[in-house]
């Protein structure tokens, strides 16, 4: 049962991770943030997605500190960036991470796309930090099923989570059943289509019999389809709304009705095995 924002999935090595976060994507603007920061926690929100690609890691550290949240309340993912990849320069770049975002352990961190030239020395660091427990948890971005099959040939530990782009018109069904067989958790990226799926008619039509938003039930489907989502907004109007999916529930159809409008040409980002090939 999905009751709250502070509900947890518990991770393959036991660490409990909220299933609904926060997404630190494009907020560079240090009051945008500060606004955006500030709403998000009153809103109940504790987990909270970066990457030292989106260059703002040290201004998400300054933002945290001023809500006075607990650090032990708090749930930080970060990633490390593709032109840092490689055993070396990966624990170089989490220790910058660590310092710009004023914490002593990070959540999360995972590979933001796969490295076609560091695939196993950057997974390696990765193990260093979990084993001298400077991270909580290590996982992967944009990973498919034969990625992590190799990665599965010399990894020590196998990964915690794999964020994805998945929405109602990408619902990558076959990778996320792979991924609830091998114990890795599933977390959405982009979980709104990048507003492409708002004016769908059959989440209008759903959204409109419970009184909600196709944002919110787009969200909730996420929630109940066992998904972890990050969605983002810098308004402060959004940011509340988008928290507040808790108090209905979609029927099995009304899922199995979201479910079907996948469409083989939904993607909206990159296909992992093109990106940055010089990786």
């Amino acid at each position: 049962m999905i009751r709250s924002i502070k509900d947890t999935i518990r991770l393959n090595n036991g660490v409990e991770m909220p299933r609904h976060g926060f997404g630190f994507f494009l907020i560079t603007d240090e009051d945008k943030g500060r606004e955006a920061i500030s709403q998000a926690v009153r809103s109940g929100y504790r987990s909270f997605d970066t990457a030292e690609f989106y260059k703002n890691e040290a201004s998400l550290g300054c933002l945290l500190k001023e809500t006075e949240v607990p650090r032990r309340e708090l749930f930080i993912t970060t990633k490390i960036d593709n032109a840092l990849q490689g055993y070396d320069s990966t624990l170089r770049a989490i220790e910058r991470s660590l310092k710009d975002l004023q914490i002593e352990q990070i959540d999360l961190v995972l590979v933001h796309w796969p490295s076609k030239k560091h695939f196993f020395d950057t997974w390696k660091a990765f193990e260093k930090l979990y084993d001298e427990q400077l991270v909580r948890a290590i996982g992967v971005s944009n990973f498919d099923v034969h990625h992590l099959e190799k990665l599965a040939t010399k990894a020590n530990i196998m990964p915690a989570v794999d964020q994805l782009e998945i929405h109602p018109y990408f619902t990558q069904t076959r990778l996320r059943n792979y991924l609830q067989a091998q114990g890795i958790a599933s977390e959405a990226w982009s979980p709104l289509g990048r507003g492409a799926v708002l004016g769908d008619p059959v989440i209008a039509q759903i959204a409109e019999s419970y009184g909600k938003s196709p944002a919110q039930v787009i969200i909730r489907w996420h929630l109940q389809s066992g998904t972890i989502v990050i969605p983002k907004s810098q308004t402060p109007s959004r940011i509340i709304q988008n928290a507040n999916v808790y108090d209905f529930t979609l029927t099995d159809e009304e899922v199995k009705a979201i479910d079907a409008l996948d469409r083989k040409d939904g993607r909206n980002g990159p296909v992992p095995d093109e990106v940055f090939e010089e990786i």
